[in-house]
């Protein structure tokens, strides 16, 4: 039996090969995994023994050759084939171990070149794992080293049956796709291209989905224009293992606190943040926040965009969640924490919007892409449209019920005061209803508030109602037929009102 090795990460790689030479296996290579194996002590031939050519072109071509595709791709059922590789003095080969070139480390790196990326596009290294892929049934194709042991033990046993065989093929076409997607992604400049590929690698398996009876497992994009950031670098530091909508309501909050700047507390409920504040003081915005509905908060999700100090931590432990998500801790607020056992807490690095970034939504075999909604600059230079303009707290209030409401389900709602959301109305078919239940969830706190919607009112139904509830401002797009109606029952009250010219609808 002859084997080929050529690998990029050489984890283990000595291991495997003398496991091959004790079997008897006769071993090929190149370049430095040749030079690696023979300073591990390793019989190697060079892959010029085989072709009888050198390698030229700085290296870009040793393995494209029949020598060693003929070897890899002839049938071994097929006589006609047998009889070509006699015929040609090619000898098979039986084993093809190749990972690639490290492209992705290569280009996610922030000072390379367009030639030093395109030097790290393998060429020869996917054209044998093909090869031997579609060959399978003949030729054994590995391509992690996590294959290694197993590999070896079954070749001990005398037989690799083919459902392994299979297995491994399939790994093996799959890694060349999602390589051959991030060489995409890296030379693609259109936002939506013809045509596109997502990659995906599984991060873990999930106990079970948003319901016991289905299956779930978490992957994360591979992306080679993917910052640092998000669920895909979440770290698990202590409690149960996270669940499937856990990650739901880590991704909302991460939305959400992505549009502020300063110290700001969410909690979390059916991804839906019931509880909303921005404060110097950390535990004073986690304070605010779940004065937003601390009935609703029980058993929810604590999100913070700042790192967690103990006096925060003092305050979150009075009460039972199901989470906690942060970008950091103090040691002695995970300390305390950390004795809840049945308490999740994770270290996520927090999102910042970005533009280009694209949102994927499934749709029954298909799927909807957009641009990521972001706050733009000029929803922060609101247009008056009122005899009374907004005072300074209003104005700073409405900025903040504009961000929240953001990270709301339409039809959104925001009631706020004091940087703190008092109540919400979510996933409502008539606004209306969506102002009601944000006003009944701030009761008499509404006195003096400011109120946020998604998108413009097309009755002044809604406003009336937050204006007998003591709202005393209001942002919304505008845009409504009935806007003059609206501003003129503002006016009535004295009430101010803003448009921003833009709606943020979240179905």
């Amino acid at each position: 039996m002859r084997a080929i090795i050529s690998v990029s990460d050489k984890t283990r790689i000595a291991d495997f090969a003398r496991g091959l030479q004790e079997l008897g296996i006769e071993i090929f290579s190149t370049g430095g995994t040749k030079k690696s194996l023979e300073a591990a002590g390793i019989k190697v031939h060079g892959i010029s023994e085989l072709t009888g050519f050198p390698e030229i072109l700085d290296g870009r071509v040793k393995t494209l050759h029949p020598a060693v595709h003929g070897g890899i791709l002839a049938r071994r059922d097929l006589p006609q084939h047998l009889a070509e590789l006699a015929k040609n003095q090619i000898e098979a080969i039986d084993i093809v171990v190749v990972n690639l070139y490290p492209f992705v480390e290569t280009v996610t790196r922030g000072d390379v070149s367009l030639d030093e990326a395109l030097e790290n596009i393998d060429i020869g290294g996917p054209t044998m794992i093909r090869s031997a892929a579609k060959n399978f049934p003949s030729v054994l194709v590995v391509i992690d080293p996590e294959d290694y042991e197993p590999v070896l033990s079954r070749l001990h046993q005398g037989n690799v049956d083919l459902r392994e065989r299979k297995r491994l093929a399939q790994k093996a076409f799959q890694h060349v796709a999602i390589y051959d997607t991030a060489i995409a992604q890296y030379l693609n400049e259109e936002t939506f291209p013809e045509q596109m590929t997502i990659a995906l690698k599984r991060a873990y398996q999930l106990r079970y989905g948003e319901n016991p009876h289905q299956k779930a497992v978490f992957y994360t994009e591979q992306n080679v224009r993917r910052r640092e950031a998000g669920l895909a670098f979440l770290e698990h530091l202590s409690g149960p293992e996270v669940s499937f909508n856990n990650l739901l309501d880590f991704n909302a909050a991460l939305n959400i606190l992505g549009n502020f700047s300063e110290p700001t507390i969410a909690v979390m409920k059916h991804t839906n943040s019931c509880g909303l504040a921005s404060n110097d003081d950390l535990a004073e915005a986690y304070r605010r926040a779940l004065s937003g509905d601390p009935l609703a908060a029980f058993g929810g999700v604590v999100a913070a965009n700042r790192a967690i100090d103990l006096t925060t931590a003092e305050e979150i432990n009075k009460t039972h969640y199901d989470a906690i998500l942060a970008p950091d801790y103090a040691a002695e607020a995970l300390e305390l924490l950390g004795r809840k056992k049945s308490l999740r807490l994770v270290k996520v690095p927090m999102l910042e919007t970005d533009q280009k970034q694209l949102d994927f939504r499934y749709v029954g075999g298909s799927f909807l892409v957009q641009t990521m909604d972001f706050l733009a600059e000029e929803e922060f230079q609101p247009r008056s449209v009122t005899n009374r303009e907004p005072t300074r707290e209003e104005l700073s209030d409405l900025f903040f019920a504009w961000k929240a409401v953001k990270g709301i389900k339409s039809n959104a709602i925001v009631v706020a005061k004091d940087k703190t959301l008092l109540g919400m109305g979510t996933g409502q078919p008539s606004r209306v209803v969506s102002v009601e239940l944000a006003m009944k969830r701030a009761g008499d706190r509404a006195k003096g508030s400011v109120l946020a919607s998604d998108a413009f009112f097309p009755f002044t139904d809604g406003p009336e109602l937050a204006i007998q509830g003591g709202v005393t401002a209001i942002i919304q797009p505008g845009g409504s037929i009935r806007d003059k109606e609206v501003i003129e029952l503002a006016n009535k009250c004295n009430v101010a009102m803003a448009f921003t010219g833009i709606r943020h609808f979240r179905h």
